[in-house]
C-alpha cells in the first residue's frame, strides 16, 4: 500500500473518530433537556393536583359562608314572625324560612360532593408527589451520568483533535485539500477500497484501467463516478459479484 494511502487512512480513522464524539456530544444537550422536561411534567401534574385541592377547600369554605348566611337569614325571618301580628306576613316569613333551609340543603349536599371531590384529589396529590419525587431522582442521576459523559467526551474530543493536526500534516497540501474536501462532501468514507472490482464508496463497478492503476500504487487514483480516493490491498476481492 501507498505511504500517502496509509496516511489518509489514518487520518480518515482520525477524523471518523471525532466525528463520532461531535455527534454525540450534539445529542447530549437535547437529552439533557428532555430529561428535564420529564421531571417538570411530573412537576407540573403535582401542582396542578395541589391547585384542585386548594380550590375544593375554598369552595368548601366558601359554602359555609353561604349556610351561616342563610342560618341568618332564617334566624332574622322568625324574629320577624315573633313581631307580626299580620297573617299574610306570617306566612310569606315561613315560606322564605323553608325557602332558605332548601337552599342550605342544596349546599349541604353540593359539600358533600366536594368532600368526596377532596378525597379523590388527596389521593392524587399523595400520587403525584410520589410520581414527582421518584422522577426527579431519576432524572437527577440521569443528568448526572450525562453530565460526566459530556465531560469526557470533551476531554477525548481535545485529545483527538490535538494530535489530528500533526497526522494532516504528515499529508502534502494538495492531497490533503482534496481529501478535506470530499470528508465535507462524501461524509467519512473518502478513501475506500476497492471490492468485487467496485468503488468501495459509490458501489459502482470500475473500468479495469482504474483497477489496474490502483493496483499499480504509483500515483492516487480517484472514482471516477464519486471521486472517492481508491486504493487496492492483496486480499481485496477483485472478481465482480455476480
Amino acid at each position: 500500500m501507498q505511504e500517502i494511502i496509509e496516511k489518509l487512512l489514518i487520518l480518515q480513522d482520525r477524523d471518523r473518530r471525532i466525528l463520532r464524539v461531535t455527534q454525540e456530544l450534539a445529542h447530549i444537550g437535547p437529552e439533557r433537556e428532555s430529561l428535564r422536561a420529564r421531571a417538570t411534567a411530573t412537576q407540573n401534574a403535582l401542582e396542578a393536583a395541589k391547585l384542585r385541592g386548594r380550590q375544593i377547600e375554598t369552595d368548601r369554605k366558601q359554602k359555609d359562608l353561604e349556610i351561616e348566611a342563610k342560618k341568618s337569614q332564617i334566624e332574622k325571618y322568625l324574629n320577624q314572625q315573633l313581631q307580626t301580628r299580620k297573617n299574610e306576613e306570617y306566612k310569606a316569613l315561613t315560606h322564605e324560612i323553608e325557602m332558605a333551609k332548601d337552599v342550605i340543603f342544596k349546599i349541604e349536599d353540593a359539600q358533600i360532593v366536594l368532600m368526596e371531590q377532596a378525597e379523590v384529589v388527596q389521593k392524587d396529590v399523595a400520587r403525584t408527589t410520589a410520581e414527582a419525587a421518584a422522577a426527579k431522582k431519576l432524572v437527577d442521576d440521569q443528568i448526572g451520568q450525562l453530565n460526566q459523559r459530556e465531560e469526557n467526551l470533551k476531554k477525548e474530543l481535545a485529545e483527538l483533535q490535538a494530535g489530528r493536526a500533526a497526522l494532516a500534516g504528515a499529508v502534502d497540501e494538495s492531497t490533503q485539500n482534496r481529501y478535506e474536501r470530499l470528508f465535507k462532501n462524501k461524509g467519512e468514507n473518502v478513501v475506500v477500497g476497492i471490492e468485487h472490482s467496485a468503488c468501495g464508496g459509490c458501489h459502482m463497478k470500475l473500468p479495469a484501467q482504474i483497477i489496474q492503476h490502483c493496483r499499480a500504487q504509483a500515483e492516487i487514483v480517484t472514482c471516477p463516478n464519486c471521486a472517492r480516493i481508491l486504493y487496492f490491498t492483496r486480499d481485496m476481492i477483485l472478481t465482480a459479484a455476480e
